[in-house]
């Protein structure tokens, strides 16, 4: 009888319902960033990141995964610019450079964990103190997360160019 890998699959099943739609909490990352203008991804409501910071996060936390399912144990997100980027004025390109970025990382994610078995998800990431089974689970919560904030920054925006208060 051939070994099935039903948690790799299970975590592929997720990552996929949480990037690209289907999951039952609502909107996924991409439903939730295909679409958007400059103006919404450089809306600022106070003194939090604005959507094309949280795309940038999103995809910084993605390749960290990826760079660690191939034991790269010398990868690390030391500093700001590397988990916010340093994303000044944005353009149109700029924005669909991000977005590009953004479903790379997630078929680099997909096509990494295809390559991996069940076994695989006990290992402890190299470099940390947990399992490839809490990054990548983390890495969904993560995602979604950051998805409700960008739900919400689009609201935000929209109010504030209506001239909303």
């Amino acid at each position: 009888m051939a070994h099935t890998n039903t948690n790799i699959e299970n975590l592929k099943n997720l990552f996929n319902s949480a990037f690209h739609g289907g999951a039952w909490h609502g909107p996924s990352v991409l439903e939730l960033t295909k679409g958007l203008t400059v103006k919404e991804v450089s809306y600022k409501a106070g003194n939090v990141h604005n959507i094309a910071e949280l795309i940038y996060h999103i995809t910084s936390w993605r390749i960290f995964a990826v760079k660690k399912m191939q034991g790269d144990e010398a990868y690390v997100i030391e500093d700001e610019k590397l988990n916010w980027g340093n994303i000044g004025k944005i353009d149109q390109f700029e924005l669909e450079t991000l977005m590009v970025e953004l479903t790379l990382s997630h078929d680099e994610l997909i096509k990494e964990l295809e390559t991996k078995t069940d076994d695989f998800l006990n290992k402890i990431v190299p470099g940390a103190e947990y399992t490839f089974f809490t990054l990548l689970t983390g890495i969904i919560n993560h995602d979604l997360y950051h998805a409700g904030q960008i739900a919400i920054l689009k609201k935000l925006a929209a109010k504030n160019a209506k001239g909303g208060d």
